[in-house]
């Protein structure tokens, strides 16, 4: 589910013990990443992959990458093989406005 900053910062702090996952690569989160969040590259399909094997189906996760695409597209793929709680960040962290590292 696409959501804008506003939508997904107000329902990832309401949901507890939520995950926010970076789905950039190692480069791009060390130059500026949400706080708190969580890499997984979706450019590295079978590291990918293995990362989710790991993660629990049960739980919320909060995705965004540069610009909104990939995050969709992990969300499409987490919901492909069982994560029914994915929200995606529209406009990725270059539309962010909130706290960065």
């Amino acid at each position: 589910m696409d959501l804008s900053q506003e939508e997904w910062t107000l329902k990832q702090n309401e949901i507890k013990d939520s995950i926010i996952l970076d789905v950039r690569t190692t480069e791009e989160s060390n130059l500026k990443r949400i706080p708190n969040s969580k890499l997984l590259d979706i450019a590295s399909p079978s590291d990918f992959m293995e990362g989710l094997d790991s993660m629990d189906k049960k739980k919320s996760y909060f995705i965004y990458c540069r610009s909104g695409n990939r995050s969709s597209q992990a969300c499409s793929v987490m919901a492909s093989v069982g994560f029914d709680k994915t929200y995606n960040l529209a406009g990725g962290i270059i539309e962010w406005e909130g706290e960065t590292e």
